[in-house]
């Protein structure tokens, strides 16, 4: 199971806790689900219909999103 906590306005609670399931399914929880070990910081920055996704593991990417949003987010992956 994957586990993304992340910091920053624009989601449901200022700190939450995504829960990625192995057969897709997603879940959110407010605040930090333990135990958690990190693989991977990034930071992302949802403006209209553009993130712009800073990641320390995979790079830099940008995606287009069907909804338009604004959001400021720093995240941890990890498992």
């Amino acid at each position: 199971m994957k586990k993304y906590i992340e910091i920053g306005f624009g989601n449901t609670w200022f700190v939450r806790t995504e829960l990625e399931y192995p057969d897709g399914t997603e879940t959110e929880v407010q605040g930090i689900y333990r135990p958690f070990k990190i693989q991977s910081i990034y930071m992302r920055t949802w403006i209209g219909y553009k993130v712009f996704i800073l990641d320390l593991r995979t790079g830099f990417k940008i995606q287009t999103k069907t909804r338009r949003c604004f959001k400021c987010i720093i995240g941890f992956s990890g498992i």
